[in-house]
């Protein structure tokens, strides 16, 4: 029907409100204005519900085109139900407004914030939006923008983003990313942790989608629009999340997140290309994901985090630990290499390397979390900074193989040069690359060798001209991003880009990160599987800076730790394990590295030098290398010409290419000598693969079946090739199986075969013989070995013999002997070896006359006494195998026989000896003469020309002879021979001579002299300090010094000087004889030059000597000069009384050395000093001295004064051994079997042997075993034992601990050592680690800082419970510790509190309590700030035990002293001492003291010790002289201690700005620190001897001079006063009860509680004073609960007494606050310091009489006050308890509640001990509390009815009815406790104890409350108001029926001390009255 005819709109119908639309639709269309009815959109609607859909769909079709907006509008003004077709509507109508709608903004406004729009439309609109963007796959960037801004318009970007599908919302969220919109990573990290995996897997779908390339396929198309390119912030950013999580997502997934992480630097780079020349065509753009995937495999931690450069090493986790979010902080400051490397033992551990910034925060948009995670990992856990895992998931171990982090690319290059960060122009990079195509030599380039191209490299580094440097950047750049391809170059190019890498960190041409990172990737490399293409890469690389590893020994550490190092060359392990300890290797062997690059390269270059090979390699043709090592076969390719061959063993390369490996053993020399003339039929592989396997796992149980295998396997011609794999490949690698071997034979009964394979044996060791010995050669001179044995197995013990014609032993040993040492290394253990299997054989065992002669010739030759040690030794094992004594073999003169010489058969290859001529090679065949083993036969015969040079001229001077002081000292020894022609004939020109000399002289004696004195001074001074280091005889040390510096500097300058000085003479002369003759003639030239030689020879020797001399006189005063400090220490520890030695070394040498060469503690073993006496007796140069001033020996005797009779340590070992053998008499027998009296044995035995060997080893194993044994035992099965097991050990470690043995120092470092290191098992043993820290034997700042380390910030959970236990033991339990206190555990503690409020929630059962325990002891006064003043104190405390003063530091200090004491006492001081001490300051400058901190806190200990010391003299002659008056004694001692303490008062006023009080309050603490330190170190040793008074006098005159009235001491008083209390809180009484007297006296000095509870405004001194005085209730308690009053503690309890009356009768507020606290110490059964205490009322409040009759006390004005209470009594409260215990006050569940409550407040069944009162007295304060909140709550105030039936009331009844008298008795005190001065408390406590009385059900509860009461009013006043209220209403009121019960009338004496009390209470009359009344009741 046509609108115009009707029109829905023309009627009266419900209209789409359309006012709000900007451009609303046409007016006069009807067709659209039929849409403006509700009510035909709804009809329509309902329609479409019923069936007709369709249709219906079709009909709006004509809205939707033409009218959407007002469609929209109506669609969402209806208000029936949603239908179908509604939602499908709205949704298509939404992209039209999505689009640009002239009405868009408002529809979209409207739809989504419309007022009564249900939440459902903005799904739909979210919908639509995804639907719009990703519709048809095509992902729009426009579209997408265009939803960004209209969800900005709508403010609803964040639903949006809340919203799905994922892959729209990750879209859009890097877009809002981009615009700074919101935080990419964190939103990320959010949804990860909300969706988990579907989420992660949406992401990498969205990276594969917007960045292909990222899995390793094409770049991104160079025509995708700018727009689609996801920019490279947004890819980095969401990479890092994801590999952040990648641990926690199954293993496919995880695979290609580490992909794209692995790709993400090609992306983000352009893809490199290799630098030219050496890829055979180049690198195709990378396009197989293989390319792109980085080559290193790693575990990212192992190989970074591991690496670690400096700093310390952190424990090698294998799981990585988060990246640090942020390590710029860490590496502020730049540092030279030489630092971040360490050879320096700690660098400053703040920036540990220099030069890394935060690599995390150079990559573009991340705030945290790494790309690199591998900077991120390495270098901070690598530096033993924390990390802190960042990530919520762990990250895995990331394993796959192929996928590297792309640790370091794209920016970090730039981080690593930031110079190389700009872009290099064209022409830098051809000219870098015309350089790389040289290296790798492709034409028409000229060759360079590595080497030029590092000297090159190396010039343009430091070169001055621009472009040379950046060629230098560029090269080092390409070669640094080109690491990730090296696996794909061909060998020869890796083998030369392997030495030029190790030659760049060589030559050190790069330093700081790069350096770091070039050896972490030799590191990657070397991980590498073994033979491995990246792993020769490593080695060949690590072979060109072996020299530098001595300076990076961490790195050797994680170079020693791989799997395969050893299989590394032997060189290289050498180096490698010296470098851990700093240092070359004593030899520097120099093994080659066979490589199959090197192998290539010398092919390359044997081929360019032989003639007749053609050069180009052909393609398709390749050699096999076989390199093998033990039993694996890497077959290495490389291009060079092949032969094929028909032998697997044979090699196609010269042999003069291959160098011999030093990879363990190595079968290189047999293979390349594998006759090529013999043709053996080699079976095919797959044979060859049977016959490796049968011998694989050939073993005793199946040798038949593998024999059987054999024989079918393998056909009869290829037998022989089995003979030779079995000796070549098997026998000789593998001596273990030999046997296994020689019985396979004996079964296979094929006599056929066993002759190959003898054959064989024979042939392998000929060539071995044969083969060139070169000394680095051991893999040769092992498989000898191994054949030998083998020859032996096969022949003598299956008794055949060894023919002469296949080997002549006797003959070998004899050639072997005349060829020298190399050629007998071989022979001797080969024989050794072939001969040892004569024991098993019937024939041929010793007495054998074979056999004994070959025995012969060897002990000829172990009489030889320049044989080598170890072929010495070779032969006496063999001796002993064969059960003979070497003494008894009766050695012959083979070896002199000259005879047997001429006729020997060589079966040694000659020695190739290259520079000598032939006729000297073997001297003795040719002459026939025969020299002595002595000298080596290579040497020459007698030289006869007169040649200087060829070796040194026979002396002609003694040292004495010439004189030094002036060159005149020459002119007597100048000699002129008087027969040269010259002369003859000009005699004039003899004067030219001494000049000549002396210039040439003067010419060469400095650089000389200071050159040799150089060299010899470093050599000589660390021998003699490592000789003499457990010497303490400083004078024997200097004499051996001067003697060994004496030769070393003469024979250094000697070979220095000789040379010059030979030229310069003759120099000197011919221009001398020119000038004198003028104008020579050619002959009198020929006489010149004659005369000038001969002169010069004749003189040089003169020269020399004074040149030496003059070098050796300077010499002697530098060194003393180097050792000063030596030979001060051991002075210093003379005078001390001590024996000096060095700790270190006394450890180094006890776990490095071996017995025969360990130093041994006292003097130098003759042996050694034998070797100085030969120094001074034989200088070089000189003749040699027969000083008969120094006798033989002279060095030996002893000084005259010794310091200790050297049997000291004897002595204390032999007590010990007694004390240990009498308990182990006096162990029952029954007990001898028991394990623990086992290990007294051979503890026992230990210290036997610790007694006789009295070296530093045997102690420290002694030491290590004693402390070892206590930590084993835990519990014995017998506790008597035990105690005794404890004892002993305790003794053996207290022995060594004498002073005169190994003393504290070092046996304690060493007891904590063992304590750090031993296993977790028995590390954990606190009963052990308390007794030894109870007896003194822990070095307490070390173990605090070891164990505060082992807690892992909380996470290792065995070590936090263990500090915990400890911490509670030492701390808390205050037991017999008494020298510990919180500075000794200092970082444990903190770690506790911080562990304890991270994981409040989860922390360790009972952690909180323990810190808040800990906390309440001693917060009161800490500040925690590490730095803050309490740190200071507590680091003066621990410093005051430090001993190791700089020497003369003790000297200077007590010159300072005494100096400042006189300028103290003198007239001219000024007032307080202010003149004087400002001249005393300038000579503390003058003196060095104000320096360092260091040198201050170590000047105040000596000055406190010193002040001490002077004290204790003082009071000793009192002793002695008792008529000394002991006023002028004290006045003696504070003469000097009042001086130090003004010093320390004006240091502490004048240090700093006079503004500055922070430093003054340091120094202060600091100080104060010191004197405690120095205490309780006095307390211990001196223990009943110690003296209170100097430390009384210290700390009040300090405390007198910082409280005077002045500005500047006012503005501190309160860090004043608080460093004060901390100060007497560790010296509480319980810490140090030596000083509780002079404690006490300090605590309650009037100034001190005035400025504390008066002065200090806001009462702050009040907790810490509060503090002080729980210290002494603590420390009275024990002895007060067991009335242990003996005199000593009767007076200091009196003191307590006063000191509480004191501060009742002027601070009584304060006893009022407190009382709670105090009350919880003091024991239950001190009544009347508690009611001292308890009677304190405000000073403001009037107390009303509590006799006054009819008392209203709930009428008194203050009656509804409720007191202050400052003490936290809930925190004593486990936080289950409390919550139960709320809960039932609540609501009265949980029902158990009550029935549990006894078990919760009982802690143990020992009588007196049963209840936990702190708890008893919490429960009761906090429900009181509550009770009465409850009561006020209602409106009404407590009284007798209103306390009664509530859950408070029942917890009372339930506690007075269900406890045991004891607990009841605890209980009822803690009300009492509350009955003090008028206020809320006491008045609700006071009803509460009455209706208790009232309501009991027993008589027992009456009584008891009676007696609780009672015993508190019948001592001496005061007496609390409130109890007295209590008990007189209790006796007064008849509703009580008080006087009825039985126990008022029990015994007369009862019955009269209740009258007496009713009597006080009430007066006599109304007493009487009460109690007739009752009883006429």
């Amino acid at each position: 029907m046509s609108p115009e005819v009707f029109c829905f709109a023309d009627y009266p119908c419900h209209t789409v409100a359309i006012d709000i639309l900007k451009a609303p639709p046409e007016d006069d269309n009807k067709e659209i204005a039929t849409w403006k009815s509700l009510d035909l959109v709804e009809s329509l609607l309902r329609l479409s519900e019923v069936g007709q859909y369709e249709p219906v769909k079709q009909l709006f079709s004509f809205p939707i085109k033409h009218c959407p907006d007002m469609l929209v509008l109506a669609l969402l003004q209806i208000s029936t139900s949603w239908h179908t077709l509604r939602h499908e509507l709205i949704s298509t109508l939404m992209p039209i407004f999505l689009g640009n709608h002239p009405n868009s903004a408002i529809i979209l406004h409207y739809a989504w914030h419309g007022q009564g729009q249900s939440p459902s439309i903005r799904q739909l609109i979210m919908h639509s939006m995804a639907e719009w963007y990703m519709r048809g796959e095509h992902y729009d960037q426009a579209k997408l923008s265009r939803i960004l801004d209209v969800a900005q318009d709508l403010k609803s970007l964040s639903m949006l983003l809340n919203a799905t599908p994922f892959a729209f919302v990750i879209d859009l969220a890097a877009l809002a990313s981009r615009r700074e919109y919101l935080k990419l990573d964190k939103w990320l990290t959010d949804k990860i942790r909300e969706h988990g995996e579907p989420f992660i897997l949406a992401c990498v779908t969205f990276l594969k989608r917007r960045c292909p390339s990222i899995m390793g396929g094409l770049a991104p198309d160079k025509d995708q629009p700018k727009s689609a390119q996801l920019p490279p912030e947004t890819l980095a950013t969401m990479l890092a999340c994801l590999q952040s999580c990648a641990g926690s997502v199954s293993q496919e997934l995880s695979e290609t997140i580490l992909t794209m992480v692995a790709n993400c630097s090609n992306v983000m780079n352009k893809a490199r290309q290799p630098p030219p020349g050496v890829m055979p065509k180049g690198r195709a753009p990378s396009t197989s994901s293989l390319d792109a995937i980085s080559p290193v495999q790693i575990d990212p931690l192992s190989a970074m985090g591991s690496l670690n450069l400096g700093g310390s090493t952190t424990s090698h986790t294998q799981n990585m630990q988060g990246f640090p979010s942020s390590l710029s902080s860490a590496f502020s400051n730049p540092q030279s290499p030489a630092k971040a490397f360490p050879p320096l033992t700690n660098p400053n551990p703040s920036t540990p390397f220099g030069g890394i910034g935060s690599l995390s925060s150079q990559l573009p948009g991340m705030d945290s979390g790494p790309l690199g995670s591998g900077i991120g990992s390495s270098i901070g856990s690598g530096l033993g900074m924390p990390a802190v895992t960042s990530d919520p998931f762990g990250t895995r171990k990331m394993s796959t193989p192929g996928l590297n982090p792309p640790t370091f690319q794209q920016t970090d290059l730039s981080q690593v040069w930031p110079e190389a960060n700009q872009h290099f122009s064209k022409e830098i990079d051809d000219e870098a690359n015309s350089y790389f195509q040289r290296i790798y030599n492709h034409p028409p380039h000229p060759t360079m060798s590595v080497d030029e191209v590092l000297e090159m490299l190396q010039r343009f580094k430091d070169s001055t001209i621009k472009r040379e440097r950046e060629v230098f950047n560029c090269m080092l750049r390409n070669l640094f991003e080109e690491y990730r391809f090296f696996p794909q170059y061909p060998d020869k190019e890796l083998h030369i880009t392997a030495c030029l890498f190790g030659g760049i960190i060589e030559k050190g041409l790069v330093t700081y990160m790069a350096l770091g990172l070039a050896l972490r990737y030799v590191l990657e490399a070397l991980r590498k599987p073994f033979g491995s293409k990246m792993y020769y890469f490593g080695i060949a690389a690590l072979d060109r800076f072996k020299n530098r590893l001595k300076d990076y020994p961490q790195y050797c550490q994680h170079l020693a730790s791989i799997g395969h190092f050893l299989q590394f060359p032997h060189h290289l392990q050498e180096y490698i394990e010296y470098g851990q300890q700093s240092r070359d290797p004593p030899v520097k062997l120099q093994g080659s590295i066979t490589t199959p690059g090197s192998l290539a390269l010398a092919q390359v270059q044997a081929q360019s030098q032989q003639p007749g090979v053609p050069k180009a390699p052909q393609p398709g043709q390749a050699s096999t290398l076989v390199t093998t090592t033990t039993a694996t076969t890497t077959v290495a390719k490389t291009t060079t010409i092949a032969r094929p061959t028909p032998s697997g063993f044979k090699k196609d390369v010269p042999v003069s290419t291959i160098m011999p490996s030093i990879n363990t053993t190595n079968i290189d020399t047999l293979l390349v000598a594998t006759d090529q003339t013999e043709r053996i039929v080699e079976p095919p592989e797959n044979v060859q693969e049977k016959i490796a396997f049968i011998f694989n796992n050939l073993s005793q149980s199946n040798m038949t079946q593998k024999v059987e295998e054999l024989k079918e396997t393998v056909k009869e011609e290829f037998m022989p090739w089995v003979s030779q794999y079995l000796v070549m490949k098997r026998v000789s690698i593998e001596p273990n199986f030999h046997s296994l071997y020689s019985n396979f034979l004996d079964t296979l009964k094929n006599p056929d075969f066993g002759k190959m394979v003898l054959s064989e044996t024979y042939r392998n060791i000929r060539v071995l013989l044969t083969s060139d010995k070169a000394a680095a050669n051991f893999s040769d001179r092992s498989l000898l070995k191994n054949l030998g044995h083998w020859l032996g197995m096969i022949t003598l013990a299956k008794n055949k013999p060894i023919l002469y014609t296949d080997l002549e032993v006797k003959s070998l040993l004899l050639e072997a002997y005349v060829k020298g040492q190399q050629e007998l290394l071989y022979v001797v253990p080969f024989v050794a070896k072939v001969l040892e299997s004569s024991l098993r054989s019937v024939v041929f065992r010793p007495q054998n006359p074979w056999t004994m002669a070959i025995m012969n010739v060897l002990a000829e030759l172990h009489q030889e006494h320049d044989l080598k040690l170890n072929l010495k030794f070779e032969i006496e094992v063999l001796c002993k195998n064969l059960s003979l004594d070497i003494n008894d073999l009766k050695p012959g003169t083979l070896l002199k026989d000259k005879e047997k010489l001429k006729s020997l058969e060589e079966q040694l290859s000659a020695p190739k000896k290259e520079a000598k001529p032939p006729e000297e090679m073997l001297p003795i065949v040719t002459t026939g003469d025969f020299l002595p083993f002595a000298v080596a036969p290579s040497t020459p015969a007698a030289t006869t020309t007169a040649c200087t040079t060829t070796g040194p001229p026979t002396p002609q001077f003694s040292y004495h002879d010439i004189n030094v002081y002036a060159l005149a000292g020459l002119a007597p020894h100048i000699n002129i021979n008087i027969n040269i022609p010259l002369l003859q004939a000009h005699p004039q020109l003899k004067q030219c001579v001494r000049q000549s000399v002396e210039r040439a002289v003067q010419e060469l004696v400095h650089p000389v002299v200071d050159r040799s004195i150089k060299i010899a001074m470093t050599t000589c001074e660390q021998i003699v300090r490592k000789d003499f280091a457990l010497d303490s005889e400083e004078s024997r040390m200097r004499v051996a010094a001067h003697h060994m510096m004496r030769n070393l500097t003469a024979g250094m300058a000697m070979i220095t000087c000789r040379e010059p000085l030979l030229m310069s003479i003759a120099t000197n002369l011919k221009n001398s004889f020119a000038a004198a003759l003028r104008a020579p003639t050619p002959q009198q030239r020929e006489m010149m030059e004659e005369a000038a030689a001969r002169i010069a020879q004749d003189n040089c020797e003169l020269a020399c000597c004074f040149i030496q001399k003059t070098a050796v006189e300077k010499a002697g005063p530098e060194m003393d000069k180097r050792l000063a400090t030596e030979f001060e220490l051991r002075k210093h520890a003379r005078q001390e009384g001590r024996r000096y030695c060095d700790p270190v070394v006394l450890t180094y040498q006890a776990e490095r050395m071996p017995e025969q060469i360990r130093l041994k503690v006292g003097g130098v073993d003759p042996k050694q000093l034998a070797v100085y006496e030969e120094f001074a007796r034989n200088v070089p140069g000189f003749l040699p001295s027969n000083d008969l001033s120094q006798p033989t020996g002279f060095l030996a005797q002893p000084m005259k004064q010794q310091a200790w009779a050297t049997d000291d340590v004897a002595q204390i070992y032999d007590k010990c051994m007694a004390d240990l053998e009498q308990h182990l008499h006096a162990i029952p027998p029954a007990l001898a079997l028991n394990p623990q009296t086992q290990a007294l044995r051979s503890l026992l035995e230990a210290v036997a042997l610790a007694r006789n060997s009295r070296d530093g080893i045997a102690a420290l194993g002694l030491l290590q075993k004693a402390v070892e044994g206590l930590l084993d035992a835990t519990s014995g099965a017998d506790a008597d034992l035990l105690l005794r097991y404890r004892e002993c050990h305790l003794l053996v470690l207290k022995a060594l601990q004498d002073g005169r043995a190994y003393g504290p120092q070092w046996c304690n470092k060493q007891i904590t050592r063992c304590l750090i290191e031993c296993r977790d098992e028995y590390k954990y043993n606190v009963e052990a680690v308390e007794l030894l820290i109870r007896n003194h034997l822990v070095n307490m700042q070390q173990y605090d800082l070891h164990l505060a380390q082992s807690m892992e910030n909380g996470l290792h959970y065995m070590a936090v419970a263990f500090a915990m236990q400890l911490v509670k033991l030492l701390l808390v339990d205050e037991r017999s510790v008494g020298h510990i206190t919180e500075a000794d555990l200092f970082h444990t503690i903190e770690t506790l509190m911080r562990t304890s409020a991270h994981s409040r929630a989860n922390a360790p059962e009972g952690l909180p309590q323990l810190m808040d325990v800990v906390r309440s002891n001693y917060e009161a006064m800490i500040d925690r700030a590490h730095g803050g003043p309490n740190f200071m104190m507590h680091s003066g405390i621990s410093q005051a035990s430090e001993y190791d003063d700089p020497p003369g530091l003790r000297e200077k200090a007590e010159y300072l002293l005494r100096e400042w004491v006189n300028l103290y006492h003198s007239a001219a001081a000024g007032r307080d001492s202010t003149k004087a001490f400002s001249a005393f300051v300038g000579q503390m400058h003058q003196q060095g003291i104000l320096k360092t901190d260091d040198l201050i806190t170590r000047f105040f200990r000596l000055c406190t010790e010193m002040c001490v010391e002077i004290s204790y003299r003082a009071q000793a002659e009192q002793q002695h002289n008792p008529a000394a008056s002991a006023a002028i004694i004290r006045a003696k001692c504070y003469h000097n201690l009042d001086a130090f303490v003004r010093l320390i008062a004006l240091l502490v006023k004048h240090s700093g700005e006079a503004t500055n009080t922070v430093t003054k309050i340091n120094l202060l603490n600091k100080v104060l620190g010191i004197v405690v330190g120095v205490l309780i170190q006095d307390h211990d040793v001196r223990q009943t001897e110690f003296q209170q008074l100097p430390y009384h006098r210290i700390f009040i005159m300090l405390l007198l001079e910082l409280n005077a009235p002045e500005h500047v001491l006012e503005t501190i008083n309160f860090q004043t006063l608080t460093a004060f209390c901390n100060t007497f809180h560790i010296l509480r009484p319980t810490k140090a009860p030596g000083f509780v007297y002079a404690w006490l006296e300090l605590i309650s000095h009037r100034i001190f509680i005035a400025r504390m509870l008066a002065h200090t405004p806001q009462q702050k001194g009040w907790p810490m004073y509060a503090q002080l005085l729980i210290d002494l209730f603590k420390y009275l308690a024990p002895f007060l609960r067991n009335v242990e009053l003996n005199k000593p503690m009767q007076i200091l309890y009196k003191g307590t007494l006063r000191v509480l009356l004191v501060l009742l009768h002027d601070f009584p507020e304060f006893l009022c606050d407190y009382h709670y606290g105090f009350c919880d110490v003091i024991p239950p059964n001190c009544i009347q310091l508690r009611n001292l205490i308890l009677s304190a009322f405000p000073r403001n409040m009037r107390l009303p009489d509590p006799f006054t009759p009819n008392l209203k006390v709930d009428m008194l004005s203050e009656i509804n006050i409720a007191p202050r209470i400052l003490t936290n009594f809930t925190g004593v409260m486990p936080s289950q308890f409390k919550k139960d215990l709320d809960s039932y006050l609540k609501t009265r569940s949980p029902v158990t509640f009550l029935s549990e409550l006894r078990s919760n407040l009982q802690v143990s069944n020992e009588p007196g001990n049963r209840y936990n009162i702190q708890l008893i007295n919490a429960l009761v304060l906090y429900v009181g509390t509550q009770a009465i909140a409850h009561i006020h709550n209602k409106g009404s105030t407590p009284s007798m009815s209103t306390i009664t039936h509530s859950a408070h009331m029942d917890i009372f009844q339930n506690l007075a009815v269900d406890l045991d008298t004891e607990g009841r008795y605890l209980f009822l005190n803690a009300i009492a406790n509350q009955l003090r001065y008028p206020n809320s408390h006491t008045h609700y406590f006071s009803c509460t104890m009455l209706y208790l009385f009232a309501e009991a059900n027993t008589e027992a509860i009456q009584e008891q409350i009676t007696r609780v009461l009672l015993e508190r009013l019948i001592v001496n006043r005061p007496h609390p108001w409130g109890l007295l209220i209590t008990f007189i209403e209790l006796i007064k009121n008849p509703a009580f029926k008080f006087w009825s019960h039985d126990f008022v009338h029990c015994a007369p004496e009862i019955e009269k001390l209740f009258q007496s009390v009713a009597q006080c209470c009430m007066g006599q009359k109304q007493a009487q009255q009460v109690m007739e009344g009752t009883g006429a009741s």
